[in-house]
């Protein structure tokens, strides 16, 4: 579809005249260029409505959020200042304040949906004149247009007013996700986690964290400030050598493969985290793990150059008197492991990977974290074509976080068209998917991609001739992950306009929270030592998936029919285009021999088009005149089934590729034709030849 058409389907009929005129631009930019060729005049009209449209789009949202939805947010956390934290049951003024956010987060998904679809326009318009005419408005529009109307800023407020409403219904449920368990003196230097990785569309971004934050709190990192927009900024220098070593055994997932990054948060790199990855680590049993320790800046690269040794790491810690013994004891082994591994790969700054990321976490809880990065950047930090970037330093000075990084090459950038949404489960600790996250994750607002790393994806997009192998999920980036909507998933309206988030009102949220976990299956970076237990839970879950989410179902559906309200299909949508959740638990990677077999399979009707064909063949060489017309029939006969074991072949293919399930992967009417062609060509050769019969059985 085309982005015209798209944008038409999508339009939220109340704001139909706030929308840019995208055909009338494309219009006008396609007949001028083609009657008379592309003038100074034509330019000047051109730039006139273009920013006549962008003023138009900015002032609307500008206005929303001043006049609108920012004065709601502030009034219910107002009232909330107002009411005494506690843990008994929320007050009526609660409920009501919570119910009020709920329709402010709706309000802002459909705001941000706006922004988003007119932001796109903007741009596909830009790429769009700069091709045609031959004149650069991209540096114009992302230079002098973007600052007077900075469009691409107002998502940074989305994300503050989610922050924000996370913490009033926070606020507004009381103590509903109890006190955090208690925790050991120091900070935490290794997790051991089960971890699975989605891809979230741009236009789904505002409607998942909405969902999220209706279970999870929005996460702050420092809860002693005000929540700023750059406070969600990460950045992480990742590194290796010329030869692209720790890529290829993360890639190939070889036993103790490393991943060494720094990383820090925010605009300040003052605190920086040394952190290492390791798959099937052996001093944990073959656990996967990943552990860091903190160093000030001005000690990184003494550290690298091997002058900090892991002792002054040890006695700096001692010194500060904040850890404990054994918390020292670990950070010291991590240090030496890391300094090993600069010594003797010879490591060095490769890629920056910068994202504004939103973490969901209940307060000093690490069993369930959920992380959604969007903004995903990968910078080049290396030296290895000459140029230098880092100075000797072990980063960029020249790059901060100015998401969307207008100053730095095309060359040294690459930009990740979605947004990465991960969850991390401590399984070890006996904590398992909840209902609601499980319905979330087979939904059509996310797209799973297994084992999906940020350091193996940007370094294969900055370096694509330099690294040795390429990961598989590049094939995924060439198709559209957006699915058909899936019913009673994301947020809507009631008839009465009433909020609903998954079909449900906001307090009946409360009640599905507490419904036991449906199993499923995640893409677990660590596996079991235990084989024979791990094939045992693997059956276990198996069984249980079949059979419990239809007892749960047979047991509560009284209850959940008595809370949900009667809702209206989401914005835009038709009612064909929605279907029923779908039960999946992992997208599997396909074997090989199913390729083969689809091949087989059109070779074998290659075969039978041969034969027939050579039928055809000998009754057109030594036929009469209705064996000719026979043999003419059968050639036809054999083209078109020729081309249609092509066009089948390929669908298949291409399904068992991109993992759509469009048709059925059987051939349903294909043989079923065959046959009725078949057996019409010989009753029209009986019938041809039955004069013939009776001439010769005449006397």
């Amino acid at each position: 579809m085309k982005f015209g058409a798209e944008l038409e389907s999508r339009i939220h009929l109340p704001w139909r005249d706030a929308y840019m005129n995208y055909n009338f631009l494309k219009r006008e930019l396609k007949e001028r260029q083609l009657d008379h060729g592309w003038r100074e005049r034509d330019e000047m009209f051109f730039l006139e409505a273009f920013e006549k449209d962008l003023e138009k789009v900015y002032n609307f949202v500008s206005r929303k959020l001043k006049d609108d939805i920012i004065p709601r947010v502030e009034s219910c956390e107002r009232q909330l200042d107002s009411v005494t934290p506690s843990q008994e049951k929320p007050s009526d003024l609660q409920r009501a304040l919570a119910s009020q956010l709920a329709d402010v987060l709706v309000d802002i998904n459909e705001l941000a949906r706006f922004h988003r679809l007119n932001q796109q326009g903007f741009e596909k318009m830009v790429k769009k004149h700069d091709r045609w005419t031959h004149l650069n408005l991209r540096h114009r529009y992302k230079q002098e247009m973007q600052q007077k109307w900075p469009l691409d800023a107002l998502t940074q407020t989305f994300d503050e007013l989610v922050v924000r409403i996370s913490h009033a219904n926070n606020h507004c449920e009381g103590e509903q996700f109890g006190p955090p368990p208690p925790t050991s003196k120091g900070e935490q230097v290794e997790f051991e986690r089960a971890t699975a990785k989605y891809w979230v569309h741009p236009d789904n971004i505002t409607e998942v964290k909405a969902i999220i934050l209706f279970h999870l709190p929005v996460h702050v990192y420092n809860r002693k400030k005000q929540y700023e927009a750059n406070d969600a900024a990460i950045s992480s220098v990742y590194f290796d050598n010329s030869a692209f070593d720790l890529y290829t055994e993360r890639l190939q997932r070889d036993e103790g493969a490393e991943a060494i990054r720094f990383r820090w948060y925010g605009q300040d790199a003052k605190n920086v985290y040394i952190e290492r990855k390791t798959h099937h680590a052996p001093w944990l049993n073959g656990h996967s793990v990943k552990d860091r320790f903190r160093l000030k800046e001005h000690k990184v690269v003494p550290f690298m150059q091997g002058t900090h040794t892991a002792d002054h790491v040890a006695a700096d810690l001692r010194q500060a008197g904040n850890a404990a013994e054994h918390s020292i004891q670990q950070q010291h082994f991590i240090a030496k492991g890391v300094q090993r591994s600069f010594s003797q790969r010879k490591l060095s700054p490769m890629c920056r990977v910068f994202y504004n990321r939103t973490a969901f976490q209940r307060p000093g809880d690490q069993r369930l974290r959920i992380s959604l990065d969007c903004n995903l950047t990968f910078i080049r930090e290396d030296e290895l074509d000459g140029r230098s970037r880092a100075g000797g330093n072990w980063r960029r000075t020249d790059v901060g976080i100015e998401y969307p990084f207008h100053h730095v090459e095309e060359r040294d950038i690459h930009r990740f068209p979605y947004a990465v949404l991960e969850t991390k489960i401590q399984t070890h600790l006996g904590q398992e998917t909840p209902a609601w996250l499980d319905k979330l994750l087979n939904s059509h607002l996310v797209h799973e991609v297994p084992r999906f790393s940020k350091y193996l994806h940007g370094a294969c997009q900055l370096y694509p001739d330099r690294v040795p192998v390429h990961p598989w999920w590049l094939e995924v980036l060439d198709t559209d992950i957006r699915k058909p909507p899936t019913l009673g998933v994301g947020l809507s309206r009631s008839l009465s306009m009433q909020p609903l988030v998954n079909g449900h009102h906001r307090h009946s949220l409360l009640y599905s929270d507490t419904q036991p976990t449906a199993p499923r299956h995640l893409a677990i970076n660590f596996s079991s030592t235990n084989k024979m237990v791990s094939r045992q839970r693997e059956r276990a879950g198996d069984l249980l998936s079949r059979f419990y989410p239809k007892l749960m179902s047979d047991k509560n559906k009284k209850k959940d029919d008595s809370e949900k309200d009667q809702q209206l299909p989401p914005p835009n949508t038709s009612k064909q285009q929605q279907q029923q959740p779908r039960v999946r638990s992992i997208i599997r990677k396909i074997e090989p021999k199913t390729f083969f077999a689809n091949e087989r399979t059109f070779i074998s009707w290659l075969q039978f088009c041969a034969l027939l064909l050579t039928v055809a063949l000998n009754l057109l060489n030594n036929g009469d005149r209705i064996s000719r017309i026979i043999g003419g029939v059968f050639i036809i006969m054999a083209s078109i089934m020729c081309l249609y074991a092509l066009g089948r072949y390929q669908f298949r293919a291409w399904q068992l590729r991109t993992g759509r399930y469009v048709i059925r992967y059987d051939d349903l009417y294909g043989p079923t034709v065959l046959c009725v062609c078949l057996v019409t060509a010989l009753i029209v050769n009986f019938y041809l030849r039955l004069p013939q019969l009776k001439e010769t059985t005449s006397p």
